[in-house]
């Protein structure tokens, strides 16, 4: 089929007018040079996990799963040999029995934090379903339910730590663990680059060397050649049904970092005195080891679908963080509608654009976690991974949509050419 073929699927089959096609075929054409670094750095990561299967010696006797308490489960712990070896740590925590990343956050918090101790967050407000769990939020089980107290220090303006306020925050000797979010979250500030995680860890690490440092990581595997556990961090943190799962892990979560902490973590998702030996992989492993071998060339479709969001809706004159010729940490892109119509149009076109409910209708509703209705779009093969095709976004003020994921760029290409065409059909934008 030639390219012109292609574009006649469009029209005929789902409704883009030959003028949104032009106008995403320019934006294209602008984005050659930035999608040709994405591919090699997806090339980078994918010789690096070649690496570390290999180093791993993985054999088809670890695909097979177990049952019950799952002792001497060669399959799990060949996979956290796997992870260890990319993240370049001690150890690794993957499982299936961990059902989000919020859950291996709390696993990896309440693991390695005691009563009385002070967790610091060095990046500011976390994502908002980490509130309740910190007890910023009041809720049942939180780490200040636990007698565990919280501090944060904001970042500055241009969304890069405040240190001399992290080096006063460090004189406070109850402080246990400083944790560093990567990712925006509903936020517009800018997502931290490894680099620039590397060099607050060395700060933290010279007034402090007794502080561990946790990096949440969701959204931010594979997008640079060197992960935050690479410079300096003591715990790495994700969900398999983002980046590291490659679209295919059907759920499950996971820490990498040292072996004090790893054990330390393991005892809260199992039980003391069982810690890592338990818990059985069922018939997940082939998809958990196979996602993760595809994770590089997964991400790197997901970012390409962000780059082209950015650029068509800065010709739009929509604010979008980040722009389309930044640097990126993460695979998120988020755009500031100003709008709830425009807000509730977008999501509508990503939703019409999924394999899976492509018939369903999203709508604004209150979610578990969150602390206003959320409106998300998600006709994912996985419910609820953002490492495919989805948007959402909070039902308030300045209305930011978050647009993630696309297993192929295709995909991604095809799901923001519907947005746009929703908004252009509620007479919302113009060209």
């Amino acid at each position: 089929m030639n390219h012109n073929e292609t574009d006649s699927l469009f029209p005929a089959s789902f409704g883009i007018t030959d003028d949104v096609l032009r106008f995403s075929e320019d934006c294209l054409q602008e984005l050659a040079d930035t999608f040709s670094k994405i591919d090699r750095t997806a090339e980078y990561n994918t010789y690096r996990v070649m690496e570390s299967f290999q180093r791993a010696h993985v054999s088809e006797a670890h695909l097979k799963g177990t049952t019950g308490y799952g002792y001497d489960d060669i399959g799990r712990d060949t996979l956290e040999k796997v992870y260890a070896g990319y993240f370049r740590t001690e150890d690794a925590l993957v499982r299936p029995q961990i059902v989000s990343g919020t859950h291996a956050l709390t696993l990896a918090l309440r693991g390695n934090l005691r009563p009385n101790d002070t967790l610091l967050s060095v990046s500011g407000k976390p994502y908002d379903t980490l509130e309740e769990v910190i007890g910023i939020r009041p809720s049942r089980g939180s780490l200040q339910e636990c007698g565990i107290r919280y501090k944060e220090v904001s970042l500055l303006p241009d969304s890069s730590f405040d240190e001399e306020k992290i080096l006063q925050a460090l004189d406070d000797p109850s402080i246990r663990l400083a944790a560093i979010q990567r990712s925006r979250g509903y936020q517009t500030r800018k997502s931290l680059s490894v680099a620039k995680i590397g060099e607050v860890i060395a700060l933290i690490k010279e007034k402090r060397p007794d502080v561990l440092v946790l990096v949440d990581n969701c959204y931010g595997e594979f997008i640079d050649r060197k992960e935050p556990s690479e410079v300096g961090a003591d715990m790495v943190v994700g969900s398999l049904i983002k980046n590291p799962g490659g679209g295919l892990a059907p759920t499950g979560g996971y820490i990498a970092g040292t072996a004090e902490c790893i054990a330390n973590a393991a005892v809260f998702l199992t039980s003391p005195g069982l810690g890592k030996e338990v818990g059985a992989s069922l018939q997940v492993l082939p998809a958990l080891y196979q996602g993760f071998f595809m994770g590089p060339v997964v991400s790197a479709a997901a970012l390409k679908g962000a780059v082209f969001a950015a650029r068509a809706f800065e010709k739009l004159g929509f604010p979008v963080f980040p722009s389309s010729g930044e640097p990126r940490a993460d695979i998120i892109q988020a755009v500031t509608l100003h709008d709830p119509d425009k807000l509730i149009a977008f999501c509508q076109g990503i939703q019409s654009a999924s394999p899976v409910d492509s018939f369903v209708s999203a709508e604004p509703a209150p979610m578990p976690g969150y602390d206003s209705d959320v409106i998300m779009a998600a006709g994912a093969f996985v419910s609820g991974s953002s490492i495919e095709l989805s948007a959402d976004g909070p039902m308030r003020e300045p209305y930011n949509v978050f647009f993630q994921g696309g297993l192929s760029f295709p995909h991604a290409k095809y799901g923001i050419m519907k947005a746009i065409q929703n908004l252009l059909d509620r007479h919302l934008i113009s060209l």
